[in-house]
């Protein structure tokens, strides 16, 4: 160590040591001596502070007398009182208190945190409200331009109906014409035999003035149509419709679409009328043909005819 680096600290420490031994061997053994007090003798008495007594507790101190009980109780009893009466705060300090605490920083950040929840939540229902505003106001919008669309399409029918009931009456009122036959044939739901004078009987259609009419124009190549049949003419419509066709290699039309480029009437009548006539139309068979082949069918549905 350190302090006993040099043979004099080394002495020293051991002279030291030997020194410190040998005072506390004088002092244990020539120290002062403890003598026990010296036996006394005679009658020993029992404690007291009266001539009498009864019981069985001995008291250590002098006992008390009632009346001094009595004062000692209701002292103890006016110092607890004193003693609650002081510890319990005033209602106006309490209520300071209470002020205090409720306005300290933490308080009015959390105050200002649901403030600003209430402000968003408000704006949020502002918000809906008024997009559904805006959806009943289209939907209301929406409403009317069908009412309108289905008005304007039941004029149209009415004027149409007005219009075959005046072309009817200018060529001498063949749909209420009198004469010898019974039964009665048409589409619709009051009796009568529908169609025109000039028209054939065996024709499935209602429309037009009679007559033939054009089968079709017929375009595939230089294959040859074998069968051509009419389509069936069977509302008040009339116009052009181009049906676009696949034919097999043994003349059989496997595919057909109404209503392609070229169609001036896109009537649902005509356009199922004009696919159903296709379908059943044949060509001629060949074998070097494509397996499917384009074509093209024209329909003239025509009221004047």
């Amino acid at each position: 160590m350190s302090f006993l680096d040099t043979k004099h600290k080394r002495e020293s420490a051991a002279i030291t040591a030997i020194i410190a031994v040998l005072i506390l061997l004088l002092i244990f053994n020539f120290g002062l001596r403890y003598f026990d007090p010296p036996i006394e003798y005679g009658i020993a008495v029992n404690f007291g502070t009266s001539d009498v007594g009864s019981g069985e507790v001995q008291p250590t101190e002098p006992l008390k007398s009632a009346s001094e009980e009595t004062e000692n109780e209701e002292e103890i009893v006016e110092e607890e009182v004193r003693e609650q009466t002081e510890s319990a705060p005033a209602p106006s300090e309490v209520v300071a208190e209470d002020i205090i605490t409720q306005n300290n920083e933490e308080a009015i950040a959390i105050k200002k945190q649901k403030d600003a929840i209430r402000k968003k939540e408000d704006d949020r229902q502002k918000q809906l409200l008024e997009e559904q505003k805006e959806a009943d106001r289209k939907a209301e919008v929406e409403r009317k331009k069908i009412e309108a669309e289905k008005q304007k399409i039941e004029k149209e029918k009415q004027e149409k109906a007005a219009k075959r009931k005046n072309l009817d009456a200018l060529m001498g009122g063949f749909n209420n014409e009198n004469g010898n036959a019974s039964g009665g044939e048409g589409n619709d739901s009051q009796a009568g035999d529908k169609g025109k004078v000039t028209g054939d009987p065996n024709a499935s259609g209602y429309y037009g003035n009679g007559g033939g009419g054009d089968s079709g124009d017929y375009r595939l190549g230089n294959r040859k149509v074998l069968t051509k049949p009419k389509p069936t003419y069977d509302c008040n419509e009339e116009g052009r419709v181009f049906v676009s066709i696949s034919v097999d290699t043994s003349g059989k039309v496997i595919a057909a679409q109404a209503g392609v480029k070229g169609t001036t009437n896109s009537a649902p009548c005509l356009l199922t009328r004009a696919k159903e006539a296709a379908l059943k139309t044949k060509f001629n068979s060949d074998g070097n043909a494509p397996a499917k082949q384009i074509g093209t069918i024209i329909y003239n549905f025509s009221l004047s005819e």
